[in-house]
């Protein structure tokens, strides 16, 4: 593979220009650290009529928000641009981030916030509704439904967890059980107390009337009216772009996809390279994501002061009067010492070999 002709050099690279994305770029920005960020324009949420929970902007429309958000790292510096990350490799120093343009970026640092993708049940139609009526987190849309009829998909590992769920925004949910095994005898239960209904047999296909859902089809030919269908997507981390690190994405611990296992600020096991957002946690909303990016941000800013401070060091060491490379503490760095804790009672030399102070008693001009 040919790699791209490298053009500039940046403190941190972000890869993803999302809620986290861009969180964590404002924040390095904000830090004085030179940033890029290098966004394909394809964020998860662009099908939502708004993003819910955050605080003074909540209902904003997804695109508005990113828009917002680069004008904001824009004007602390940092820099956009759209282009598809492809590779990212390491070189002395740190990476380059290679894109589909044939671009390449040097970074000491990267950030990788590329997100997930969604996919859903082979079901007729979800695609086309989702994020409208077809719908996965009741935090996310759950207000906008509230004591509509709910239908919940089932045949995944949170399907039961889900309806619950939404039943606190509605009181009539009902769980398709689809292609999903049998329930036990508790969870039966369960969903009795709460006045779920359950309703056995294959979904097929969605009733749409006015570009609005009107009810699931099942395979009997049964028509089931609802106004809103939450599903249960498998989240697929997007984290091809850090192959050529060695980082592969791994199957999530609570089974729901995959991610880009990281410590709690986002560090990955390859030293330089951070994530956040929904490549490592598929199940953060965009506040989350948003402090993830921002956590993450603190941590390669802190880990960049030391890098920065152990190079002053070096240089420091290194042009020690009279000493040589790598001298802990030189004749010029004893007598600055001096001087700034003996003022004029100090003695020795002075850098330039006279000598300095006296006896006691000496007499003094």
């Amino acid at each position: 593979m040919t790699e791209n002709k490298v053009s500039e050099e940046f403190d941190v690279v972000v890869v993803g220009g999302g809620a986290a994305g861009l969180a964590g770029a404002l924040t390095l920005a904000r830090a004085r650290r030179s940033v890029l960020v290098v966004d394909s324009g394809e964020p998860r949420n662009a099908p939502a009529a708004g993003a819910h929970g955050l605080l003074s902007r909540d209902g904003v429309p997804p695109l508005e928000l990113l828009r917002i958000g680069r004008e904001e790292v824009a004007g602390y510096g940092g820099r956009v641009v759209s282009d598809r990350a492809v590779r990212a490799r390491r070189e002395e120093g740190g990476f380059v981030v290679e894109t589909g343009s044939g671009r390449g970026f040097r970074a000491r640092r990267l950030l990788v916030t590329t997100g997930l993708v969604d996919e859903l049940p082979e079901v007729p139609g979800l695609r086309e509704r989702w994020g409208r009526d077809v719908l996965h987190c009741p935090y996310c849309h759950g207000w906008e439904v509230r004591d509509a009829p709910i239908g919940v998909l089932g045949g995944g590992p949170l399907s039961l967890h889900q309806a619950l769920l939404f039943r606190q925004w509605s009181p009539r949910v009902t769980l398709f059980l689809h292609t999903g095994a049998d329930l036990a005898e508790e969870q039966w239960e369960r969903l009795a107390a709460r006045g779920i209904a359950v309703v056995d047999g294959e979904v097929t296909g969605l009733a749409v009337e006015d570009d609005r859902l009107a009810g699931v089809r099942l395979a009997s030919g049964r028509l089931v009216p609802v106004e809103a269908l939450a599903v249960a997507p498998r989240m697929v981390a997007r984290g091809e772009v850090l192959s050529g690190l060695g980082l592969r994405a791994v199957e999530h611990p609570r089974g729901v996809g995959t991610h880009v296992a990281s410590d709690a600020s986002g560090l990955t096991e390859v030293a330089g390279v951070w994530v956040a957002g929904n490549v490592t946690d598929p199940l953060a909303g965009v506040p989350l994501a948003q402090a993830a990016g921002v956590q993450a941000a603190m941590a390669i800013n802190a880990d960049l002061v030391e890098a920065d401070t152990d190079a002053a060091v070096a240089r420091r060491r290194a042009v020690v009067s009279g000493g040589a490379a790598g001298d802990v503490f030189g004749p010029a760095e004893e007598a600055e010492v001096s001087a700034r804790v003996l003022g004029d009672r100090r003695h020795g030399l002075d850098p330039v070999g006279r000598t300095v102070g006296g006896t006691e008693g000496a007499e003094r001009p």
